[in-house]
């Protein structure tokens, strides 16, 4: 089911198939990725409860309890329910069930809410702990934007422009999906800015794990394009497919299993430990332009 909330400035589309964005538009203009079963039928997946993946699609808790995830987790795969809407708000649920218990087995609430504010879409995500012990986990977003956006334009007519100068970034691994974080590479951006090419993705995504930035901005030649605020999280991947028309700006609140980590889920970078009852809230924020 699809929802649409609007005001004067934004008309942005949500689904219950995965709890995730479907349009994002700005004076009648298309600024999220829309899918191509050739290249990437993906839009703006939630990562719960992982953000990247396992070694081995594997972890153990302190406790000793198994966990075997996919990547990225299970909650972009799964069906949301409705839970409010008005006509610039909308939150969508998923809970704990049979399914997640067998691959995660924590008991959980996951909330995801769209709110227009002015110019801005906030997307938070709201996770709470409806079980009796501690629940790791981790959170993160990977909405991915149209590139080119205007007509007449090319790809690399496009950069991203970080807010703070970048160091070294750690290096995928593509055949396991994993992270080398100690053999590193110069990041690939000239000062501030990452100017995009499809031929940047030929090997796999680009990932900022001592990130300084929490604002990026995507632009063209025209002027148009997208600003991401994401104070929330500590670490950005930004990712593409060769062939695709479009860049992934993805606010990740951990990492893939790294080189230098075992297989403890709370060991890995980022860990969130909610106590019984409690509810942890990351939100940033997507303004069109």
């Amino acid at each position: 089911m699809q929802t649409i909330i609007e005001n004067k400035y934004l008309s942005v589309g949500v689904t219950t198939a995965g709890g995730t964005l479907t349009s994002i538009k700005r004076d009648g203009r298309e600024y999220l990725w829309q899918p191509n079963p050739e290249i990437w039928t993906g839009q703006a997946p939630i990562c719960f409860p992982i953000c990247g993946g396992l070694r081995e699609g594997k972890a153990v808790t302190e406790s000793g309890k198994q966990i075997e995830l996919p990547r990225h987790g299970f909650a972009r795969k799964m069906e949301f329910e409705p839970l409010n809407a008005s006509e610039e708000k909308v939150e969508l649920r998923l809970c704990s069930n049979s399914e997640t218990l067998a691959k995660y087995p924590f008991d959980f609430e996951l909330v995801a809410r769209y709110e227009l504010e002015g110019q801005s879409l906030r997307i938070t995500y709201a996770v709470t702990n409806t079980g009796l012990e501690s629940m790791p986990f981790f959170i993160g977003g990977h909405p991915a934007f149209r590139c080119p956006i205007m007509p007449g334009e090319r790809y690399t007519d496009y950069s991203v422009r970080f807010e703070k100068p970048e160091g070294d970034v750690c290096r995928a691994v593509p055949s396991t999906g994993l992270i080398d974080v100690e053999n590193r590479d110069p990041a690939p951006q000239d000062g501030l800015e990452l100017c995009l090419s499809h031929q940047l993705f030929d090997f796999a995504e680009t990932i900022y794990d001592r990130l300084k930035s929490r604002e990026v901005v995507l632009e063209g030649l025209s002027g148009h394009g997208v600003k991401v605020k994401f104070p929330d999280f500590d670490y950005l991947v930004v990712w593409s497919k060769p062939a695709g028309d479009f860049v992934a700006l993805e606010p990740w609140g951990g990492l893939s299993t790294c080189s230098d980590e075992d297989d403890v889920f709370e060991h890995k970078r980022g860990c969130i430990v909610a106590a019984p009852g409690q509810t942890v809230e990351r939100s940033f924020t997507v303004q069109p332009f």
